[in-house]
């Protein structure tokens, strides 16, 4: 039994780039072409010549907010909004609704989501059964994972959500290997056996997803005898990276580009500062060019002790949108970071809101190595221009800021 699923787990990260770099034309050019979304999001766009990060980097970043907004221009002609190349019909055997509602296309390829990954790493084999309390209605998360556990050469029980007592009796009856779902219905389906006395000592392993996994829930399992594991997937793109026996941090998936930025903006952030991720999916079906997950998080450095050499992510750490209303006026991440860009001796800002009920404060807080007395005036002169309010002004040395994503932090008392 090998360690991997596959050898592109552990190619050298040069060759893996290469690898990315060179598919990453032919994906622009298909979204072009065959998507009308991004053939006006990406007009006059050379595709041939995005071929490096750097060139990645200049291309617009499509927010899921943005997303929504044009699938419901379009609904009356297209419901996914022009951003899929597919037609209802044999090609798109399903279709997917999530909150907003945003339409998600699923294509006929094996493995459609790349779950399988993720499950592979969370120690299931092929010939094991799964049980799948992931949602098969309207959400694509049961679809997702049963697509994978096939793909991996697993057979999957479709438990569904909620019904405890009959998870607990097809458990115990069918003896799967393993589960998939969220972990807080794992907890409640592993107390439920616990109160009727029945045992479910086949299930050592799961995937879970959907919500935080923390270290302590993740004992109280393996006291039990269940090794939890995680993955991060969007019901837009798929699978991005998953937890390995190591259990540090989360590593990349091979058919995606991630991309750190500062929340608000699309320019990359340093390694290890925490940042918006954004998504490049290779899939041709619904090809998401630079698409805004919405989620914080920030680049681990070196490689996974597992031997696998993708880049590793810390996992989910918050929302990248930090939108607040200050004086009636909605104040967002990206004016912060259009004031910062006025002035480059400015290295972070941090935008932060205080005060009572109707008696809002505003101060933005930049790190900066200069000390001209004139500096303030000016920064507080772009602040009112980009956000017509007035603030405070106050300089820091580099560094001061905390690493948290944060642009805009609201300390206001609502008492």
């Amino acid at each position: 039994m090998t360690s991997f699923y596959d050898a592109l787990e552990t190619r050298d990260p040069k060759d893996r780039e290469a690898a990315l770099m060179a598919a990453l034309p032919a994906q622009i050019a298909n979204a072009q072409h065959n998507s009308s979304a991004f053939a006006e999001i990406l007009a006059g766009v050379t595709a041939s010549a995005i071929t490096s990060r750097a060139a990645l980097a200049a291309l617009p970043v499509t927010r899921k907010y943005e997303l929504l907004e044009r699938q419901q221009k379009y609904r009356d002609t297209d419901p996914i909004g022009g951003f899929g190349t597919l037609a209802f019909g044999r090609e798109m055997p399903r279709v997917f609704a999530s909150p907003g509602t945003i339409y998600e296309p699923e294509g006929t390829r094996k493995d459609y989501w790349r779950v399988a990954r993720a499950m592979y790493a969370a120690g299931f084999r092929p010939g094991e059964l799964i049980h799948n309390s992931f949602s098969y209605h309207f959400v694509p998360a049961g679809s997702m994972m049963e697509s994978g556990a096939h793909a991996l050469g697993c057979t999957v029980f479709p438990g569904g959500t909620g019904q405890t007592e009959q998870q607990v009796q097809a458990m115990a009856e069918l003896r799967p290997a393993g589960y998939v779902g969220t972990p807080s219905f794992l907890k409640i389906i592993m107390e439920k056996a616990g109160e009727q006395g029945v045992q479910l000592a086949s299930v050592t392993k799961a995937l879970v997803s959907g919500e935080a996994f923390p270290p302590s829930l993740r004992d109280w399992m393996a006291e039990r005898g269940v090794q939890g594991f995680q993955c991060y997937a969007t019901a837009d793109l798929g699978l991005i990276a998953y937890e390995t026996q190591a259990r540090e941090g989360l590593v990349l998936d091979e058919g995606v580009i991630v991309e750190i930025v500062r929340p608000g903006t699309g320019d990359p952030v340093p390694e290890g500062e925490v940042g918006e991720l954004v998504v490049t999916t290779l899939n041709p079906d619904y090809p998401l060019i630079r698409f805004g997950t919405g989620d914080l998080s920030a680049v681990l450095p070196g490689r996974c002790p597992t031997g696998r050499t993708n880049m590793r992510i810390k996992g989910w750490m918050g929302r990248a949108d930090q939108t607040t209303k200050v004086r009636g006026m909605f104040v967002h991440p990206g004016q912060v970071a259009a004031v910062v860009r006025r002035f480059p001796q400015i290295s972070k800002a941090r935008l932060i809101v205080s005060g009572e009920m109707a008696n809002d404060q505003m101060k933005l807080v930049v790190e900066t190595t200069e000390t001209a007395p004139g500096l303030a005036g000016l920064l507080a002169e772009a602040l009112r221009e980009a956000t017509k309010l007035r603030g405070d002004i106050e300089m820091v040395i580099p560094g001061t800021l905390p690493n948290d994503g944060k642009v805009i932090e609201d300390v206001r008392s609502y008492k």
